[in-house]
Protein backbone atom coordinates (compact mmCIF):
# COMPACT_ATOMS: atom_id res chain seq x y z
CA UNK A 1 0.00 0.00 0.00
CA UNK A 2 1.34 3.34 -0.83
CA UNK A 3 0.23 6.14 1.31
CA UNK A 4 0.22 10.00 -0.34
CA UNK A 5 0.80 13.68 0.94
CA UNK A 6 -2.36 15.58 2.07
CA UNK A 7 -3.36 18.79 1.11
CA UNK A 8 -2.72 21.64 3.44
CA UNK A 9 -6.33 21.94 4.54
CA UNK A 10 -6.10 17.78 5.71
CA UNK A 11 -3.81 17.82 8.24
CA UNK A 12 -4.23 15.98 11.46
CA UNK A 13 -3.63 17.81 14.85
CA UNK A 14 0.15 17.90 16.57
CA UNK A 15 1.88 15.05 18.01
CA UNK A 16 1.35 14.42 21.72
CA UNK A 17 4.79 15.67 22.27
CA UNK A 18 4.67 18.98 20.95
CA UNK A 19 3.55 21.40 23.97
CA UNK A 20 -0.04 22.05 24.67
CA UNK A 21 -1.16 24.63 22.38
CA UNK A 22 -4.89 25.50 21.76
CA UNK A 23 -6.95 22.42 21.71
CA UNK A 24 -6.88 20.74 18.09
CA UNK A 25 -10.50 21.18 16.79
CA UNK A 26 -12.76 17.53 17.44
CA UNK A 27 -12.31 15.42 14.21
CA UNK A 28 -15.96 13.33 13.52
CA UNK A 29 -15.90 10.19 12.13
CA UNK A 30 -16.76 11.11 8.66
CA UNK A 31 -14.35 13.30 8.30
CA UNK A 32 -11.52 10.88 9.88
CA UNK A 33 -13.04 8.41 6.88
CA UNK A 34 -13.04 11.10 4.19
CA UNK A 35 -8.70 11.66 5.24
CA UNK A 36 -8.21 8.30 5.35
CA UNK A 37 -10.26 7.59 1.66
CA UNK A 38 -7.63 10.32 0.41
CA UNK A 39 -4.93 8.48 1.90
CA UNK A 40 -5.56 5.20 0.87
CA UNK A 41 -6.20 6.25 -2.85
CA UNK A 42 -9.01 3.33 -3.89
CA UNK A 43 -12.36 3.55 -3.97
CA UNK A 44 -12.28 -0.46 -2.93
CA UNK A 45 -10.20 0.92 0.29
CA UNK A 46 -13.12 -0.38 2.52
CA UNK A 47 -13.73 3.55 3.93
CA UNK A 48 -17.51 3.30 1.70
CA UNK A 49 -16.42 7.36 1.04
CA UNK A 50 -17.32 8.81 -1.95
CA UNK A 51 -15.31 11.97 -3.08
CA UNK A 52 -16.78 14.47 -5.05
CA UNK A 53 -15.96 18.40 -5.72
CA UNK A 54 -12.22 19.86 -4.90
CA UNK A 55 -12.00 16.10 -2.98
CA UNK A 56 -11.95 14.39 -6.27
CA UNK A 57 -9.63 16.40 -7.76
CA UNK A 58 -7.19 16.16 -5.35
CA UNK A 59 -7.78 12.55 -5.24
CA UNK A 60 -7.29 12.27 -9.01
CA UNK A 61 -4.11 14.67 -8.89
CA UNK A 62 -2.56 12.40 -6.62
CA UNK A 63 -3.82 9.35 -8.83
CA UNK A 64 -1.61 10.17 -10.99
CA UNK A 65 1.69 9.64 -9.22
CA UNK A 66 0.71 7.32 -6.26
CA UNK A 67 -2.28 5.55 -7.97
CA UNK A 68 -1.89 1.86 -9.33
CA UNK A 69 -2.45 3.15 -12.87
CA UNK A 70 0.15 6.02 -13.91
CA UNK A 71 -2.67 7.53 -15.91
CA UNK A 72 -2.70 11.47 -16.86
CA UNK A 73 0.85 12.47 -16.85
CA UNK A 74 2.08 9.19 -16.59
CA UNK A 75 4.92 7.80 -19.02
CA UNK A 76 2.21 7.99 -22.15
CA UNK A 77 1.40 11.94 -20.81
CA UNK A 78 2.50 14.23 -23.54
CA UNK A 79 3.67 17.94 -22.06
CA UNK A 80 0.28 19.46 -22.33
CA UNK A 81 -1.04 17.19 -19.83
CA UNK A 82 2.32 17.20 -17.89
CA UNK A 83 2.09 20.97 -17.37
CA UNK A 84 -1.77 20.53 -16.59
CA UNK A 85 -1.19 18.06 -13.67
CA UNK A 86 1.83 20.57 -12.29
CA UNK A 87 -0.61 23.52 -12.30
CA UNK A 88 -3.41 21.24 -10.39
CA UNK A 89 -1.05 20.04 -7.57
CA UNK A 90 0.03 23.54 -7.33
CA UNK A 91 -4.08 24.34 -6.84
CA UNK A 92 -4.45 21.53 -3.85
CA UNK A 93 -1.11 21.91 -2.34
CA UNK A 94 1.07 24.27 -0.56
CA UNK A 95 4.38 24.67 -2.36
CA UNK A 96 6.64 22.09 0.48
CA UNK A 97 4.54 19.52 -0.71
CA UNK A 98 4.22 20.31 -4.35
CA UNK A 99 8.07 19.85 -4.29
CA UNK A 100 7.46 15.91 -3.12
CA UNK A 101 5.04 15.18 -5.47
CA UNK A 102 6.83 17.01 -8.23
CA UNK A 103 9.96 14.57 -7.22
CA UNK A 104 7.97 11.71 -6.82
CA UNK A 105 6.83 12.05 -10.20
CA UNK A 106 9.51 12.89 -12.11
CA UNK A 107 11.26 9.59 -10.55
CA UNK A 108 8.33 7.46 -11.22
CA UNK A 109 6.99 8.26 -14.05
CA UNK A 110 9.85 8.98 -16.02
CA UNK A 111 9.41 12.50 -16.89
CA UNK A 112 12.86 14.28 -17.10
CA UNK A 113 12.94 14.35 -20.73
CA UNK A 114 9.23 16.23 -20.69
CA UNK A 115 11.14 18.51 -18.31
CA UNK A 116 12.67 19.83 -21.13
CA UNK A 117 9.56 21.22 -22.77
CA UNK A 118 8.81 25.17 -22.26
CA UNK A 119 5.32 24.80 -21.03
CA UNK A 120 6.52 22.08 -18.55
CA UNK A 121 9.21 24.43 -17.06
CA UNK A 122 6.99 27.00 -16.85
CA UNK A 123 4.50 25.15 -14.96
CA UNK A 124 6.81 23.38 -12.75
CA UNK A 125 7.70 24.61 -8.97
CA UNK A 126 11.96 25.76 -9.17
CA UNK A 127 13.39 23.62 -6.60
CA UNK A 128 17.57 22.21 -5.74
CA UNK A 129 15.72 18.91 -7.08
CA UNK A 130 14.10 20.30 -10.61
CA UNK A 131 17.80 22.17 -11.05
CA UNK A 132 19.23 18.46 -10.54
CA UNK A 133 17.04 17.00 -13.33
CA UNK A 134 18.02 20.21 -15.55
CA UNK A 135 21.40 20.03 -15.46
CA UNK A 136 21.49 16.00 -15.53
CA UNK A 137 19.53 16.29 -19.46
CA UNK A 138 22.34 19.13 -20.19
CA UNK A 139 22.52 19.15 -24.42
CA UNK A 140 19.53 17.06 -24.56
CA UNK A 141 17.73 20.54 -23.88
CA UNK A 142 16.44 21.87 -26.77
CA UNK A 143 17.45 25.17 -28.29
CA UNK A 144 14.00 26.28 -27.74
CA UNK A 145 13.78 25.39 -24.21
CA UNK A 146 17.08 26.61 -23.11
CA UNK A 147 15.96 30.14 -21.95
CA UNK A 148 13.55 29.08 -19.69
CA UNK A 149 15.80 26.11 -18.30
CA UNK A 150 18.25 29.09 -17.79
CA UNK A 151 15.45 31.16 -15.92
CA UNK A 152 14.75 27.92 -13.66
CA UNK A 153 17.94 27.88 -12.67
CA UNK A 154 18.41 31.11 -12.04
CA UNK A 155 15.33 31.55 -9.78
CA UNK A 156 16.99 28.64 -7.79
CA UNK A 157 20.38 29.86 -7.46
CA UNK A 158 19.18 33.60 -6.53
CA UNK A 159 16.81 32.08 -3.77
CA UNK A 160 20.00 29.74 -2.47
CA UNK A 161 22.03 32.93 -2.43
CA UNK A 162 19.95 35.18 -0.89
CA UNK A 163 19.42 31.88 2.07
CA UNK A 164 23.26 31.54 1.84
CA UNK A 165 25.46 34.35 1.56
CA UNK A 166 24.97 36.31 4.84
CA UNK A 167 26.02 33.91 7.38
CA UNK A 168 28.30 31.94 5.15
CA UNK A 169 30.41 35.61 4.84
CA UNK A 170 30.34 36.11 8.55
CA UNK A 171 31.11 33.13 9.52
CA UNK A 172 33.94 32.91 7.44
CA UNK A 173 35.63 36.36 7.85
CA UNK A 174 35.32 35.44 11.91
CA UNK A 175 37.31 32.25 11.13
CA UNK A 176 39.76 34.16 9.04
CA UNK A 177 39.97 37.02 11.43
CA UNK A 178 41.04 34.52 14.40
CA UNK A 179 43.45 32.39 11.96
CA UNK A 180 45.74 35.03 11.36
CA UNK A 181 48.83 35.64 13.66
CA UNK A 182 50.01 38.89 15.06
CA UNK A 183 52.92 39.84 16.36
CA UNK A 184 52.47 42.44 18.25
CA UNK A 185 48.71 42.36 19.63
CA UNK A 186 46.57 44.64 21.90
CA UNK A 187 45.76 42.96 24.70
CA UNK A 188 42.21 41.61 23.91
CA UNK A 189 43.27 40.37 20.59
CA UNK A 190 45.61 38.15 22.23
CA UNK A 191 45.40 34.44 21.74
CA UNK A 192 46.54 32.60 25.35
CA UNK A 193 46.62 29.23 24.18
CA UNK A 194 48.89 29.68 20.88
CA UNK A 195 50.92 32.62 23.03
CA UNK A 196 51.41 29.66 26.02
CA UNK A 197 52.08 27.11 23.38
CA UNK A 198 54.93 29.17 21.67
CA UNK A 199 56.92 30.24 24.43
CA UNK A 200 56.96 26.99 26.48
CA UNK A 201 60.54 26.54 26.47
CA UNK A 202 60.36 29.82 28.86
CA UNK A 203 58.52 28.23 31.46
CA UNK A 204 59.88 28.71 34.81
CA UNK A 205 59.14 25.73 37.68
CA UNK A 206 59.90 27.55 40.50
CA UNK A 207 57.11 30.20 39.89
CA UNK A 208 54.78 28.11 37.99
CA UNK A 209 54.31 29.92 35.17
CA UNK A 210 55.40 31.26 31.55
CA UNK A 211 57.39 34.16 30.50
CA UNK A 212 56.40 34.78 26.98
CA UNK A 213 58.75 36.15 25.02
CA UNK A 214 56.45 36.81 22.19
CA UNK A 215 52.78 37.28 21.72
CA UNK A 216 50.67 35.58 19.52
CA UNK A 217 46.77 37.47 18.63
CA UNK A 218 44.25 37.06 16.46
CA UNK A 219 44.47 39.16 13.26
CA UNK A 220 41.76 41.58 10.87
CA UNK A 221 41.51 39.74 7.78
CA UNK A 222 42.62 41.79 5.09
CA UNK A 223 43.64 41.50 1.69
CA UNK A 224 46.92 40.37 2.31
CA UNK A 225 45.69 37.78 5.20
CA UNK A 226 44.03 34.68 2.53
CA UNK A 227 43.52 31.06 2.64
CA UNK A 228 43.16 29.28 -0.82
CA UNK A 229 39.91 26.60 -0.63
CA UNK A 230 39.61 24.36 -3.68
CA UNK A 231 36.19 22.73 -4.19
CA UNK A 232 36.30 19.30 -5.78
CA UNK A 233 33.11 17.93 -6.75
CA UNK A 234 31.61 14.56 -8.03
CA UNK A 235 29.73 15.37 -10.82
CA UNK A 236 28.32 12.04 -11.04
CA UNK A 237 24.48 11.56 -11.34
CA UNK A 238 23.50 10.11 -7.66
CA UNK A 239 25.47 13.91 -6.26
CA UNK A 240 23.16 16.43 -8.25
CA UNK A 241 22.01 18.46 -5.29
CA UNK A 242 25.16 18.78 -3.88
CA UNK A 243 26.57 20.21 -7.43
CA UNK A 244 24.03 22.77 -6.70
CA UNK A 245 24.77 23.62 -3.89
CA UNK A 246 28.55 23.57 -4.06
CA UNK A 247 28.17 26.18 -7.03
CA UNK A 248 26.62 28.46 -5.10
CA UNK A 249 28.66 28.38 -2.16
CA UNK A 250 31.96 28.31 -4.67
CA UNK A 251 30.74 31.37 -5.94
CA UNK A 252 29.92 32.91 -1.92
CA UNK A 253 33.50 31.60 -1.21
CA UNK A 254 34.75 33.71 -4.52
CA UNK A 255 32.97 37.05 -3.35
CA UNK A 256 35.48 37.07 -0.10
CA UNK A 257 38.60 39.04 -1.26
CA UNK A 258 40.81 36.97 1.94
CA UNK A 259 39.34 33.12 0.63
CA UNK A 260 41.53 32.44 -3.16
CA UNK A 261 39.04 29.76 -4.38
CA UNK A 262 39.05 27.20 -7.02
CA UNK A 263 36.18 24.98 -8.44
CA UNK A 264 36.96 21.49 -9.41
CA UNK A 265 34.24 18.99 -11.08
CA UNK A 266 34.90 15.87 -12.20
CA UNK A 267 33.73 12.01 -13.13
CA UNK A 268 36.69 10.19 -15.37
CA UNK A 269 37.30 13.71 -16.67
CA UNK A 270 38.63 16.88 -14.48
CA UNK A 271 37.37 20.07 -15.42
CA UNK A 272 38.68 23.03 -13.92
CA UNK A 273 35.41 25.96 -13.57
CA UNK A 274 37.19 28.74 -11.79
CA UNK A 275 37.02 30.83 -14.58
CA UNK A 276 32.92 30.35 -13.73
CA UNK A 277 32.51 30.62 -10.59
CA UNK A 278 31.42 33.99 -9.60
CA UNK A 279 28.20 32.75 -11.91
CA UNK A 280 26.71 29.86 -10.38
CA UNK A 281 24.35 29.26 -13.60
CA UNK A 282 27.23 29.15 -15.58
CA UNK A 283 28.90 26.51 -13.39
CA UNK A 284 26.36 24.29 -13.50
CA UNK A 285 25.37 24.10 -17.55
CA UNK A 286 29.13 23.72 -17.63
CA UNK A 287 28.29 20.26 -15.48
CA UNK A 288 28.19 16.82 -16.74
CA UNK A 289 26.17 15.03 -14.59
CA UNK A 290 26.75 11.02 -14.82
CA UNK A 291 29.04 8.95 -16.09
CA UNK A 292 31.84 7.15 -13.97
CA UNK A 293 34.47 8.29 -11.11
CA UNK A 294 37.93 9.26 -11.30
CA UNK A 295 38.84 11.04 -7.85
CA UNK A 296 42.32 9.63 -7.76
CA UNK A 297 42.62 11.42 -11.05
CA UNK A 298 40.73 14.83 -9.73
CA UNK A 299 42.16 14.59 -6.24
CA UNK A 300 45.82 14.62 -8.47
CA UNK A 301 45.05 17.71 -10.06
CA UNK A 302 43.89 19.53 -7.19
CA UNK A 303 46.91 18.56 -5.72
CA UNK A 304 48.66 20.35 -8.52
CA UNK A 305 47.33 23.51 -7.50
CA UNK A 306 49.00 23.89 -4.26
CA UNK A 307 51.19 26.42 -3.38
CA UNK A 308 50.72 27.16 0.09
CA UNK A 309 49.94 24.16 1.55
CA UNK A 310 49.34 24.94 5.14
CA UNK A 311 47.08 28.05 4.25
CA UNK A 312 44.88 25.27 2.03
CA UNK A 313 41.74 23.63 2.58
CA UNK A 314 40.37 21.23 0.07
CA UNK A 315 37.08 20.30 0.15
CA UNK A 316 36.22 16.71 -1.50
CA UNK A 317 32.52 16.71 -2.00
CA UNK A 318 31.93 12.68 -3.41
CA UNK A 319 30.01 9.44 -2.39
CA UNK A 320 33.17 8.03 -2.46
CA UNK A 321 32.48 5.03 -5.19
CA UNK A 322 35.70 5.52 -7.05
CA UNK A 323 36.39 3.74 -10.43
CA UNK A 324 40.53 5.18 -10.56
CA UNK A 325 43.11 3.76 -8.17
CA UNK A 326 42.01 3.45 -4.61
CA UNK A 327 45.42 2.99 -3.27
CA UNK A 328 46.93 5.88 -5.22
CA UNK A 329 44.38 8.13 -4.05
CA UNK A 330 44.48 7.54 -0.19
CA UNK A 331 48.65 7.79 -1.19
CA UNK A 332 47.64 11.48 -2.31
CA UNK A 333 45.59 12.68 0.40
CA UNK A 334 48.25 11.12 3.24
CA UNK A 335 51.03 13.20 1.25
CA UNK A 336 48.38 16.67 1.42
CA UNK A 337 47.93 15.98 5.23
CA UNK A 338 51.67 15.77 5.72
CA UNK A 339 52.19 19.05 3.85
CA UNK A 340 49.63 21.18 6.00
CA UNK A 341 46.42 20.66 3.42
CA UNK A 342 43.25 20.87 5.98
CA UNK A 343 41.66 18.07 3.63
CA UNK A 344 37.66 17.50 4.55
CA UNK A 345 35.42 14.74 3.03
CA UNK A 346 31.63 15.45 2.17
CA UNK A 347 29.96 12.28 1.08
CA UNK A 348 27.13 15.52 0.17
CA UNK A 349 26.31 18.80 0.41
CA UNK A 350 22.35 18.54 0.62
CA UNK A 351 19.04 18.59 2.62
CA UNK A 352 18.57 15.26 0.99
CA UNK A 353 19.53 13.32 3.94
CA UNK A 354 22.51 10.27 4.63
CA UNK A 355 23.73 9.47 0.87
CA UNK A 356 24.43 5.50 -0.07
CA UNK A 357 28.23 5.79 -0.18
CA UNK A 358 31.64 3.54 -0.36
CA UNK A 359 32.00 3.09 3.55
CA UNK A 360 34.92 1.01 3.33
CA UNK A 361 36.90 4.41 1.60
CA UNK A 362 35.49 6.63 4.19
CA UNK A 363 36.75 4.58 6.87
CA UNK A 364 40.28 5.12 5.32
CA UNK A 365 39.79 8.40 4.90
CA UNK A 366 38.53 9.16 8.03
CA UNK A 367 42.27 6.87 9.40
CA UNK A 368 43.98 9.36 7.44
CA UNK A 369 42.92 12.53 9.47
CA UNK A 370 39.71 13.34 6.79
CA UNK A 371 36.47 11.71 8.12
CA UNK A 372 33.61 11.68 5.44
CA UNK A 373 30.21 13.04 6.75
CA UNK A 374 27.24 13.78 5.13
CA UNK A 375 27.00 18.18 5.52
CA UNK A 376 23.73 20.21 5.51
CA UNK A 377 24.06 23.63 3.44
CA UNK A 378 22.93 25.02 7.19
CA UNK A 379 26.21 23.07 8.80
CA UNK A 380 28.79 23.80 5.75
CA UNK A 381 30.02 27.55 6.93
CA UNK A 382 30.96 25.85 10.40
CA UNK A 383 32.68 23.18 8.82
CA UNK A 384 34.45 25.51 6.62
CA UNK A 385 35.08 27.81 9.81
CA UNK A 386 36.38 24.56 11.35
CA UNK A 387 38.94 23.90 8.43
CA UNK A 388 40.12 27.38 8.18
CA UNK A 389 41.26 27.75 12.39
CA UNK A 390 42.31 23.83 12.14
CA UNK A 391 39.84 22.87 15.12
CA UNK A 392 37.93 19.86 15.36
CA UNK A 393 35.36 19.46 12.30
CA UNK A 394 31.55 19.78 13.54
CA UNK A 395 31.08 16.16 12.49
CA UNK A 396 27.21 15.47 12.99
CA UNK A 397 25.74 12.53 15.18
CA UNK A 398 25.17 9.90 12.60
Amino acid sequence: MTTTPLPASDTGAPPASDPPAAAAPAVDDAERLRRWRLVLGGADDGTGVTLAGRDLGVDRTLDVVYGEDSRGAGRGGGAPNVARWLGDIRTYFPTSVVQVMQRDAIDRLGLATLLAEPEMLEAAEPDVHLVGTLISLGRAIPERSKESARAVVRAVVEQLERQLATRTRATLTGALDRSAKVRRPRHRDIDWDRTIRANLHTYLPEHGTVVPERLVGYGRAGRSVKKDVILCIDQSGSMASSVVYASVFGAVLASMRSINTRLVVFDTEVVDLTEEIEDPVDVLFGVQLGGGTDINRAVAYCASQITRPADTVVVLISDLYEGGIRGELLKRVAAMKAAGVEFVTLLALSDDGAPAYDRGHAAALTELGAPAFACTPDLFPDVMAAAIERRPLPIPEP
